[in-house]
């Protein structure tokens, strides 16, 4: 049965500030309680480090409250129970295509990230054969080739920003792994890979500059290196269309093949779109994860010595890993290391939705239309379920400590039905870089070096994270 695209919203940031006023104003239940009226410090606090506001907020009026952030109130709502409440039990009454989400849009299309109900369970049913586990077991080829490469090079002593290059990195493996397009070629791939961190940066700039349109705008180069990216994509689309071949294991490829239950296939727009998306969640979240991995390990000698002295013992004279080795049950203390450091630093560190009806939480009231955000960062610091938030502790992540936790206490991809579908993947991405660079080599901080967060679109050392190469000794088996 055929499910209907979703409408396409409203593009104008004028218009979309009206009816957000309007909305408000004509809100048939008041909204909680909270920090209501127009603050422009405020404002750019919230939008530069967004903590200060929300933590003493949470403390001060409780895990549901307002907080106006430009023109509009924004309902946040933090805490396990209003996790659960939103992703899981709830899930039906909160739309993403109309919370902030919409904003990615003009450049991914309708992909996961920006489709609810029908349209998005479709799409999910065809997609999710292509991240099953043996799917993601045989990428890992690519990602230990590409990440022995990114390698290459390094001499002790060396300075390497650790943010670009695993930015880099993480985008040569999604161009192969997601389009089945080779980087170093002067064709398709190059170009792709330019063009889409050209239209990516269009979300990195501040916020009043991404609503001005017109020529030599940000606006206007983001839609232009789009409609590069549409030419390469759906040029590609074509020729596979018309010389299909069974042997290519790239998602592109997986997803024109695919059908639903009754047969139906994704049009060649449906497979653009979702490929799109895919190479924003997982390049952008993938790339902050190492560097964040990285940076922690590099500041808990402890810690570190863990995760070395397991590689040794599970990997023994600095043997290749097998994609069955790169799993938490074979690297405990790997990933015990990995889950805590998406505690601290979740990429995808905000879920917009938008309610659907009105609706009572913890004795508040929030109105039917209001936008309401849970926050994984700010809910991941929680001293009430987090004892010394701040600090990195990979020893919260044993069996043991995890099954304690309440639901919805740790959601760094989301919850429910709406679980990152990428997530195995990145993780095991994240795996793969990580062992692979510390069979080589340490990474040390320079003395005194601090780092500080971004969060837009994804959350990112703001600064160049620069760090030292130290030499561990080339293991006979990667030299």
């Amino acid at each position: 049965m055929a499910v209907e695209a979703p409408e396409q919203l409203q593009a104008n940031p004028l218009l979309r500030i009206v009816s957000d006023l309007n909305r408000e104003r004509t809100a048939e239940v008041p909204f909680p309680p909270g920090l209501n009226d127009f603050s422009v410090a405020r404002t750019f606090q919230f939008v530069r480090d967004p903590l200060p506001v929300l933590l003493p907020a949470y403390h001060r009026f409780g895990p549901v409250f307002s907080v106006r952030v430009f023109h509009g109130r924004v309902v946040m709502m933090l805490g396990p129970e209003a996790n659960h409440y939103i992703t899981v039990s709830h899930a039906s009454n909160f739309l993403w295509r109309e919370g902030s989400f919409g904003d990615l849009i003009p450049l991914l299309g309708d992909g996961l990230l920006t489709i609810d109900g029908a349209y998005h369970r479709r799409a999910r049913r065809i997609m999710l054969p292509a991240f099953h586990r043996e799917r993601i077991a045989a990428a890992v080829d690519t990602m230990v080739a590409e990440t022995l490469r990114a390698l290459d090079g390094w001499q002790p002593g060396q300075i390497v920003d650790v943010y670009h290059w695993a930015r880099e990195l993480a985008l040569r493996i999604a161009m192969k792994a997601l389009f089945g397009l080779d980087p170093d070629e002067d064709g398709a791939g190059r170009r792709a890979a330019v063009d889409f961190e050209r239209a990516l940066s269009f979300y990195g700039t501040d916020f009043a500059l991404r609503i001005l349109r017109g020529p030599r705008t940000p606006w206007r180069r983001m839609l232009e290196a789009r409609r590069t990216l549409d030419r390469i994509i759906y040029g590609e689309i074509e020729r596979r269309r018309r010389e299909p071949d069974p042997s290519r294991t790239d998602v592109m490829s997986m997803l024109l093949d695919a059908r639903d239950e009754d047969g139906s296939t994704l049009s060649d727009t449906e497979v653009r779109d979702q490929v799109m998306t895919l190479l924003f969640a997982g390049h952008d979240t993938t790339t902050s994860t190492v560097a964040f991995l990285l940076y922690e390990l590099a500041r808990h000698p402890a810690a570190l010595a863990k995760v070395l002295a397991e590689q040794d013992r599970v990997l023994p004279g600095g043997r290749r890993p097998t994609a069955a080795e790169l799993t938490g049950e074979a690297l405990p203390e790997l990933e015990m290391a990995l889950e805590e450091t998406l505690r601290l630093y979740p990429a995808a560190w905000v879920g917009p939705r938008k309610a659907v009806e009105s609706f009572e939480f913890a004795g508040c009231t929030v109105p039917a239309g209001a936008y309401v955000n849970y926050s994984s960062w700010a809910s991941h610091r929680l001293p009430d379920v987090w004892p010394e938030p701040e600090a990195f502790v990979p020893e919260r992540f044993t069996p043991e400590a995890k099954a304690r936790l309440p639901k919805g206490a740790y959601i760094p991809f989301g919850g429910g039905s709406r679980t990152c579908i990428g997530m195995r993947f990145g993780q095991q991405e994240i795996r793969t870089i990580a062992t692979l660079l510390l069979q080589r080599h340490h990474l040390e901080l320079f003395p005194g070096r601090t780092m500080t967060v971004r969060q837009m679109p994804t959350l990112s050392p703001r600064e160049p994270l620069e760090m030292i190469v130290r030499e561990r000794g080339i293991p006979a088996g990667l030299a």
